[in-house]
């Protein structure tokens, strides 16, 4: 497939195709931690993410949720349709953990009542704070209905997965999501992987995500190597 550069970001490379309403996302091995302050190289990431979120993409397409997702290239590429990006960052949170054990003073590992959605702004300079509904029309990221689409949407994805994950013998501690516009409706983006949820073996608690790496647990690429060999040995 024919395709030209176009920017480079933390962990992945997104290419132009002949299609301009189509992007090549590859996946890179590097790995970041607090807004890009801690690197890292995770062997075979890009592929284990790639692969991880193509098969999550498909199944969430299957259940009815529409994404920018097409399909795998290789190992480690996905073809997607080119979305303008919404710049919020919309978080789900089933089990106390990171930042909002530290904010509400619950101990990690509490089950929550409810499920939680968080909105951030997606701004590296600012450190990608969280926002409200208000924050977020002031500074005019997203209408009143889109966000009421991307909380609702939101909810429903943290359904499917925590089934999903639950079936592999894993909990789905919080995970993050993107969404981007694309010929006037809105559709997932970004990825879904062990870098952007948080999943735990549901006996023995162990991490078999990005926190591995975030506070030096060792074994992340063997973490994330486990899910993807659940998911392949559900498929």
């Amino acid at each position: 497939m024919e395709k030209k550069f176009l920017y480079e970001g933390k962990a992945k490379i997104v290419y132009a195709t002949a299609n301009p309403e189509e992007v090549v996302v590859y996946y890179k091995d590097a790995a970041t931690a607090f807004d890009g302050k801690k690197k890292g190289e995770i062997e075979n990431k890009g592929y284990l993410n790639a692969q991880i979120s193509a098969y999550i993409f498909k199944y969430l397409e299957k259940q009815g949720i529409k994404t920018h997702f097409i399909d795998l290239i290789g190992e480690r590429e996905h073809r997607v349709k080119k979305l303008e990006i919404i710049p919020l960052e919309v978080v789900v949170r089933n089990i106390a953990a990171g930042s909002l054990s530290k904010r509400l003073g619950l101990p990690e590992g509490t089950t929550l009542p409810l499920p939680v959605v968080e909105l951030y702004y997606k701004n590296d300079e600012l450190g990608d704070p969280l926002i409200n509904h208000s924050h977020a029309k002031v500074l005019n990221l997203a209408t009143q209905e889109e966000i009421n689409y991307l909380e609702e949407t939101a909810l429903k994805i943290n359904k499917l997965l925590v089934e999903f994950f639950s079936s592999l013998n894993i909990l789905l501690v919080d995970f993050k999501l993107e969404f981007g516009r694309f010929n006037g409706e809105v559709l997932l983006g970004d990825e879904i992987s062990p870098d952007t949820c948080r999943l735990w073996d549901k006996d023995t608690k162990e991490k078999l995500d990005k926190d591995r790496f975030r506070r030096d647990l060792g074994g992340v690429a063997e973490a994330y190597l486990e899910i993807l060999k659940r998911i392949k040995e559900k498929a």
